[in-house]
């Protein structure tokens, strides 16, 4: 039997105009047989090379990548929007994309008649839109507003009736790019309940989203495309950790140069504030100030932070783990003068500031007694049993009653992988028990 989709040897460009160059007349368009000059159109941004894959029927086929990796680019040459400039896309069954909701509906009339504009689209008859209309506007929950003018709807009700549309042409082949995203929690719920059932129907899909834990949820193979090159296809779980761990050291690696810059900036600051004669810039060429930036850094700086490093079991330097591993924050301080009253502390959010743990020497019972020049202080926690995500670390020294010495947000970022499945941030080691009239087994892993 021949696979759903077969993509061979792929690649596509897009041309992109140079400052200064402008369009061509239509006549010389027509002559030329392009708008662009040509010194523009000599400049082209690869999207996709040498791209190949094929997807079964009956298959979920997740795509992951970075913004600009080309997942988009790769949905719409499957769906037929887009040629590509070398190889071929070979589908085998009717094709629904549910790639730019409602990008062709008319905003002046009523949600009603373009219901039946873009089922034609889509290759529906007039009939077959009558007889599935109602089912059309019930999976939708528009009832209300089917008749009014769909310039007066929400982005989200856009893609409510775009997905209801889509979904009822009864596609061999569904390609879905991050649509999910724009409706409420309960419409993405259904949406992915009626994903199911096609699969279950022995229908193709092909999905594209940011949330890995979804993709790893939906699909039964993951395509990770990274420039427009494939990186890795394989069992949604290890190319998802693949991509994350690349994420991670990525993230590691700005992070360092982050810090590195920012120490830089500070020393400069204060060698430049020692001057006499130092004045604001701003202020001086008659400017308004500029906006401040989040304050990430405080202190008196009678002692501080120098460094923070994350080190593995093996004590090598890691911002990506699995939970339950062994992992050391390691932190470098440096007092400027000799100290006796200090405590250094350490905290654990997520990327939107939600605590996820934190501590300190005092709170742990540790007396301070002398602190004079460089240390180095490490945190171990033998198993740090985190959820998937990712993670960021805040680290501080400070007097007793809180004044602060050196106080250092976003300092350090990691992210975590896990086996397990659940909710929440937190992964605690348990185990399941039961008895009386009860029969229940393990599933397979298989």
């Amino acid at each position: 039997m021949n696979p759903a989709i077969r993509v061979e040897q792929v690649a596509k460009q897009y041309r992109r105009l140079a400052p200064g160059h402008r369009l061509r007349t239509l006549k010389s368009a027509f002559v030329g047989r392009s708008l662009a000059s040509d010194a523009a159109a000599a400049d082209r941004i690869p999207a996709l090379d040498d791209v190949s894959f094929t997807v079964e029927r009956g298959e979920s086929f997740g795509i992951v990548g970075g913004n600009g990796s080309g997942k988009s680019t790769l949905l719409k040459l499957i769906a037929g929007i887009l040629r590509p400039d070398a190889g071929r896309v070979v589908t085998d069954g009717r094709v629904a994309a549910l790639i730019e909701l409602g990008a062709g509906f008319h905003p002046e009339i009523s949600g009603r008649e373009n219901v039946y504009i873009n089922g034609s689209v889509l290759g529906l008859t007039r009939r077959q839109i009558d007889q599935r209309f109602d089912r059309i506007v019930e999976f939708s929950g528009l009832a209300d507003f089917i008749d009014e003018p769909v310039k007066n709807y929400s982005s989200g009700m856009y893609v409510r009736l775009g997905f209801a549309v889509a979904i009822h042409t009864d596609p061999d082949i569904l390609l879905v790019d991050e649509v999910l995203a724009v409706g409420d929690e309960a419409f993405s719920h259904q949406c992915l309940r009626r994903i199911e059932e096609l699969l279950a129907s022995g229908r193709t899909v092909v999905f594209v989203s940011h949330s890995l834990a979804l993709v790893e949820d939906v699909c039964s193979r993951v395509l990770w495309l990274d420039r427009g090159k494939v990186r890795l296809i394989g069992e949604p779980r290890r190319v998802v950790d693949a991509y994350r761990a690349a994420v991670a050291e990525a993230e590691g690696r700005a992070h360092r140069a982050v810090k590195e810059e920012r120490e830089r900036a500070e020393a400069a600051t204060e060698a430049a504030a020692d001057r006499p004669d130092a004045v604001d810039a701003d202020v001086e060429a008659g400017g308004e100030p500029a906006e401040p930036e989040e304050v990430l850094r405080w202190g008196s700086r009678a002692a501080e932070i120098v460094t923070v490093r994350l080190l593995d079991a093996a004590g090598e330097e890691r911002y990506h783990l699995r939970s339950g591993e062994l992992l050391t924050f390691e932190i470098s301080a440096r007092a400027h003068s000799p100290q006796t009253d200090f405590v250094f502390g350490i905290a654990i959010k997520t990327p939107r500031d939600v605590d996820v743990w934190g501590t300190n020497t005092d709170l742990e019972g540790f007396r301070a007694e002398r602190f004079d020049g460089d240390a180095t202080v490490r945190v171990v926690c033998p198993a740090l049993r985190l959820a998937p995500g990712e993670y960021l670390v805040d680290v501080a020294v400070h007097a007793r009653d809180g004044a602060p010495y050196d106080y250092r947000r976003r300092f350090a970022a990691f992210s975590v992988t896990a086996e397990e499945r659940g909710v929440g941030v937190y992964f605690p080691e348990h185990r399941w028990e039961f008895a009386g009239g009860l029969s229940i087994a393990a599933r397979s892993s298989t």
